[in-house]
């Protein structure tokens, strides 16, 4: 097995890439976008994930475009500042965690493998045959020795390959919303957040950033939606958010104008198997553990290194499912378990948790509290013993 096809160009395909590269494969990139998507949302890196990030020698990058974040504050439906928390304690961070941009972490990556990677964009896979033969949208057919599925949880090479999406999907009850609107209110590594009961929206803006994000999150049964459809998702959102107080309606009137507009329910990815015939998935397309989790980039980014060294040594997916599977396991719990923090589902809920950030400060067992927020996702992004695979 020598030549190998990715099918996305997000963190887990470009992060795959790189390792199976290292390793000695031939690899070719096929990206759907006309170009490696920029910006995003900020995502955490912990753990395992920093370690694979350090072995390919972008710690220090990744630290030096980090958010720099350092304050969430709770608003009430007349903007009232409720509560405030250090930023770390509302992502859940602890140690050497890193928090980047999205769109600034996959830069990195693609730098790193641009020059000997094979990247086609503008393109998809409409075809996978046994003997390896792959069909195209727009380019000719080409075999390749193996396809990796590093697509997102709507996944394309899943799709063709195990089955529809629905037979694999988990829905958590919720959706989620974000994209970049103007910084009307000056944040400056900062979070503005109103919660009200089943509804949350979310405004922040990071080190070195002009403008802000706008996230929206709340509890709803599943919505009939095209996922292409982003005139229909907005109408989806402002219904959702109808109503609500503080600077929401004025984000909802932001949000039309958005380009960059992301709208999905929050939900996870479970397959008995990861791998079938020529294909195999890594990241999102194989086992999404939902934004709810915080552990979507740290699972892509250790599940590209453990896909790459194991069939560079001859364990093969087999020995990728063996790794990989009890940390899967243990990051896809962490998604159900913070929506409940994420969301409050109801106003006494609500007012217990904003009373508790206030007096956190002066609490006898603030250390346990905090552990008991932060300790689960630690041990989450822990629960792996990487392999040194360059041996």
């Amino acid at each position: 097995m020598t030549n190998i096809l990715i099918s996305g160009a997000s963190i887990a395909g470009t992060a795959t890439a790189y390792w199976l590269r290292r390793h000695g494969y031939t690899v070719t990139v096929v990206e759907r976008a006309p170009a490696i998507r920029p910006g995003g949302y900020k995502v955490d890196v912990r753990g395992a994930a920093l370690t694979v990030i350090e072995r390919m020698g972008l710690l220090d990058a990744v630290r030096a475009r980090g958010t720099d974040m350092r304050v969430a504050t709770y608003y009430d439906a007349a903007g009232r500042p409720l509560a405030a928390v250090g930023a770390d304690l509302f992502g859940g961070r602890t140690g050497d965690d890193a928090e980047i941009m999205r769109g600034d972490l996959n830069e990195l990556l693609y730098d790193l493998t641009r020059d000997e990677v094979e990247y086609v964009f503008g393109d998809s896979i409409t075809g996978i045959a046994e003997d390896g033969t792959v069909t195209f949208e727009r380019s000719g057919p080409r075999t390749f020795d193996l396809v990796v599925g590093a697509d997102g949880a709507h996944s394309n090479v899943r799709r063709l390959v195990f089955g529809p999406e629905r037979d694999f999907t988990r829905d958590l009850g919720h959706y989620v919303s974000i994209c970049t609107v103007p910084n009307t209110l000056g944040l400056d590594r900062e979070e503005a957040v109103h919660a009200a009961a089943g509804r949350t929206a979310n405004v922040y803006s990071t080190r070195q950033d002009t403008a802000a994000k706008a996230l929206f999150m709340w509890s709803s049964p599943p919505l009939d939606h095209d996922h292409r459809d982003v005139a229909g998702q907005k109408k989806l959102l402002a219904r959702a958010m109808d109503g609500a107080g503080w600077q929401v309606p004025a984000l909802l009137e932001a949000v039309r104008d958005a380009d960059d507009f992301y709208f999905d329910s929050v939900a996870q990815i479970h397959l008995d198997r990861w791998s079938k015939g020529r294909a195999v998935l890594v990241g999102d397309a194989g086992y999404c553990a939902s934004p709810a989790s915080g552990q979507g980039t740290s699972l892509a980014l250790v599940g590209a290194y453990v896909l790459a060294g194991e069939l560079a040594t001859g364990g093969g997916t087999e020995g990728y499912e063996r790794e990989l599977r009890p940390f899967v396991a243990a990051n896809q719990a962490l998604g159900p378990a913070n929506l409940k923090g994420m969301v409050i589902g109801s106003r006494a809920a609500l007012w217990f948790q904003l009373t508790m950030m206030r007096l956190l400060p002066r609490l006898p067992g603030r250390d346990l509290m905090i552990e008991r927020i932060t300790g689960p996702i630690f041990r989450a992004a822990n629960a792996i013993t990487l392999k040194d695979y360059a041996r």
